[in-house]
């Protein structure tokens, strides 16, 4: 038999993609099979701005956890339940068992050194600690390529095409094209959603027919922006279950196709809402395993008492938080600042 000949590049890369796919991994369904993720990524217009964006003024949530603590202790001074009261804060903020019990036996060893009994005292070195342990990692968004491709990832309903269309409006703003791929195929309202975002940003949109293979999609955007030079390529991926193994090796499959055309994957961002806490480190692992991740956004963190989140994903994953969404405005996404962040929760 004569070796099969391929019409193309894109047919090629895919086609190779597909031969590299785990033996573990379940055959891919249908799109059919695949065409309801309940619950659906609803598109929100954005209220009137009150203010503008910041750490200080929308964790109001998030800083109620630490702000009961405070008041506890700078009414009582610091003492042994000082630290059990502070151990259950940081639980309650879902900074996780690990990072919470590493993060105090650093402090009490500080605290004890520094004879530290008075509780403004023992806040200013809580802060500090914070702030070293978040801080002090690369933030930049990977750019070199041609075009630079960055893919983004996450289950259903955690703001993952809201947050392309915000990005993309940022990078646009800053005088930089872009072209934004829909590789959501699975799901009817997706290819709209993302093409609303791209009126709106001053983006192109590159899209397939509603069941396409998100791959060939992807690849066709990459392509696109390579010959119009476009340098940049924000990628939609469908929202997929963390627990499906079928899923994720798609996504596996996904990386690799976006790898092998003229551009190059320089950001692979998993997006994760707050407010699940703990659900969003399970969610974390595993699509590192399938994705390669180099950061996470975190969105709707304005209205989560749980941004501790943001310190068990760093701890124990040793995965940035680049990014933050603080609302629903265009403006409401921000890079993440450790020194803010910080000051936010105790302020």
């Amino acid at each position: 038999m004569r070796p099969r000949r391929w019409r193309n590049k894109k047919q090629l890369a895919i086609a190779e993609a597909e031969s590299e796919v785990e033996p573990q991994v379940e055959a891919e369904q249908s799109p059919v099979q695949e065409a309801w993720h309940p619950p659906i990524e609803q598109e929100v217009e954005p209220e009137p701005e009150i203010d503008q964006a910041s750490f200080r003024n929308r964790l109001w949530s998030a800083r109620g956890t630490f702000s009961d603590f405070l008041a506890s202790v700078v009414s009582r001074g610091v003492d042994d339940a000082t630290w059990e009261e502070l151990e259950e804060a940081l639980i309650l903020a879902d900074a996780g068992v690990g990072t919470t019990t590493a993060m105090l036996e650093r402090l009490k060893e500080q605290a004890k050194t520094e004879k530290v009994a008075d509780p403004e005292a023992l806040a200013a070195l809580l802060k500090a600690r914070m702030t070293e342990h978040l801080g002090g990692r690369d933030l930049e968004m990977g750019t070199d390529g041609n075009p630079a491709v960055w893919l983004f990832v996450g289950v259903n309903g955690v703001g993952k095409t809201t947050t392309i269309g915000k990005l993309a409006a940022r990078e646009v703003k800053s005088g930089r094209e872009v072209v934004l791929a829909a590789g959501d195929t699975f799901r009817a309202a997706a290819a709209e959603q993302l093409g609303q975002w791209a009126d709106r940003a001053g983006a192109e949109l590159v899209r397939g027919a509603e069941g396409a293979d998100p791959s060939s999609v992807i690849y066709d955007a990459i392509e696109h922006a390579s010959a119009a030079g476009v340098p940049l390529v924000m990628a939609d991926t469908a929202g997929r279950l963390h627990t499906r193994t079928n899923l994720m090796g798609e996504l596996s499959k996904i990386h690799r196709v976006a790898g092998k055309g003229p551009g190059t994957v320089t950001e692979v961002l998993l997006v994760i809402d707050a407010s699940t806490g703990q659900n969003g480190l399970a969610q974390a692992r595993r699509f590192t395993e399938s994705a390669e991740l180099t950061g996470v956004v975190l969105t709707k963190l304005d209205g989560s008492a749980k941004g501790g989140i943001v310190m068990a994903v760093q701890d124990e994953l040793d995965i940035p938080v680049k990014l933050v969404g603080l609302g629903e405005g265009v403006e409401d996404l921000l890079e993440f600042d450790a020194v803010e962040f910080v000051e936010a929760l105790f302020s």
